[in-house]
């Protein structure tokens, strides 16, 4: 299954929220121009481009100062390689 990198899943957040850039494995939440919204709006975006991934605000729900772009890459890849109910 088609899975954005990590890089672009950061450059695409980075794009929402007006940030000049967010590494990867920069805290989302120490990055003053993003805030939640942002990442709804994100995450919007992605479930448009990406609906084979089941992914929702669950990616988010225990986010905290340390949460990375690689966390957020890594829930979505355990989404992808749950077996799908039939």
């Amino acid at each position: 299954m088609e899975l954005p990198t990590v890089e672009e899943l950061a450059a695409q957040l980075a794009a929402v929220s007006g940030a000049a850039e967010l590494d990867a494995d920069e805290a989302i939440q120490r990055n003053s121009d993003i805030d939640s919204l942002d990442l709804m709006e994100w995450l919007y975006g992605f479930q448009n481009k990406y609906p084979h991934i089941p992914a929702d605000e669950s990616l988010f729900s225990d986010i905290d100062d340390t949460t990375t772009m690689r966390d957020v890459h890594a829930r979505l890849v355990a989404l992808v390689a749950q077996p799908s109910e039939a």
